[in-house]
């Protein structure tokens, strides 16, 4: 049987597995729907985006139930500090989220414009909402939460919603929108036919260009002016018990495992240069490989701030050592290996489910298809 900390790191890339699988699957419908109002100038173009969408993204969706829940299950102490001290931001969050399947099924419930262009808005905000409080959320996980531990591992905050809009936290949340909105453009540009598809491709090129001038001002920031977590006195295969260990925030700390194994240097510049491919991609029409460019892009940055927070889940800015770690806010080793598992045997049928699923469905959204049906109910 695999031993405590190995499990637990185990664990720490299942997350991270799952967290590239939403944001490369719904990652592109959350970017469509940002450029849902703009790429589309006329109701036809409209309703073929998301005819593009609509037939994968509650499947797609599946993999932040699944993210949620291994969170619940593998830390359960994340789990009750971020859903606690996220509450408000969560709320939001899920209110936008729900207003996409709304905005599906209403939509085309009445062909007058006013009722289709009030829910072509709602779709626009299930799309960018969603897609800049990830990335927002994401930022303040560098910046650490205001959260405390007493002795009985009870949780006290004194953080508020409006605390979590640091500038750099809204910077990481405008590189989230900008880079889903490119995932996007290229999906669009993959499954739509022209003008819309060549209305995407330059979407795709502005985009790319916004990403990468974001992902380098938050490096140069995070390099320049910004202190980290620097963990020690841990044992791995310890209790999960976050008082045991010290920490403190260190100019730079953020670094540190990037300079320990240098080679991991390769996942940013990977970013960076899924950024240019996707854009050189978009001007040649190569919208396939302006796909796979983009979808580079989303799983570098994910990795790069996996990779920069280690061994940190959620760092506290209010007592260090308080923080929650890979080591120290995990479930019990019998029930990571019960679960461990039961991913080993259902991970391998939702990933040849899912594939399935997109091969059935390849193929354009032809517009020509569309003209003469006013709904597709």
């Amino acid at each position: 049987m695999l031993d405590y900390e190995t499990l637990r790191f185990i664990w720490w890339l299942l997350l991270g597995v799952l967290l590239i699988g939403f944001a490369l699957t719904d990652g592109f419908d959350l970017g469509v729907g940002t450029l849902y109002r703009f790429l589309g100038r006329d109701d036809l173009e409209r309703r073929a985006l998301l005819e593009a969408i609509e037939p994968v993204w509650e499947g797609n969706q599946v993999w932040l139930i699944l993210g949620a829940g291994a969170v619940f299950a593998a830390w359960p102490l994340l789990y009750a500090a971020a859903f606690s001290g996220f509450y408000f931001a969560m709320l939001l969050l899920l209110l936008a989220l729900i207003l996409r399947p709304v905005g599906f099924n209403f939509r085309d419930k009445l062909t007058h414009p006013g009722w289709r262009a009030l829910w072509d808005w709602a779709l626009f905000i299930g799309g960018a909402v969603p897609a800049l409080l990830f990335g927002v959320a994401f930022g303040n996980l560098f910046l650490g939460i205001g959260f405390s531990l007493d002795p009985m591992a009870r949780l006290s905050f004194e953080q508020g919603f409006f605390g979590l809009l640091h500038p750099f936290a809204l910077l990481c949340g405008l590189v989230s929108l900008s880079m889903l909105a490119l995932h996007g453009a290229a999906w669009a540009a993959v499954k739509t036919t022209p003008p819309l598809a060549n209305r995407a491709r330059r979407a795709i090129a502005c985009t790319a260009v916004t990403t990468l001038t974001g992902l380098l001002v938050a490096g140069l920031w995070l390099m320049a002016d910004m202190p980290g977590l620097r963990v020690a006195g841990f044992d791995p295969a310890g209790p999960s018990e976050p008082l045991r260990k010290s920490a403190e925030w260190v100019a730079g700390a953020w670094l540190d495992n990037f300079r320990a194994t240098p080679v991991l240097w390769a996942i940013p510049a990977a970013s960076c240069l899924g950024c240019l491919g996707a854009w050189l991609c978009s001007r040649q029409q190569r919208d396939r490989s302006a796909l796979a460019a983009t979808s580079l892009v989303v799983t570098a940055v994910i990795l790069t701030a996996g990779v920069a927070l280690f061994p940190a889940l959620l760092p506290s800015s209010l007592d260090p050592a308080a923080s929650l770690t890979v080591w120290d806010a995990s479930s019990s080793r019998l029930t990571l290996e019960v679960m461990l598992i039961a991913v080993a045997v259902f991970m391998p049928v939702v990933l040849l489910y899912t594939a399935w699923v997109f091969r059935v469905l390849r193929g354009k959204v032809s517009l020509e298809a569309l003209k003469g049906h006013d709904s597709h109910y």
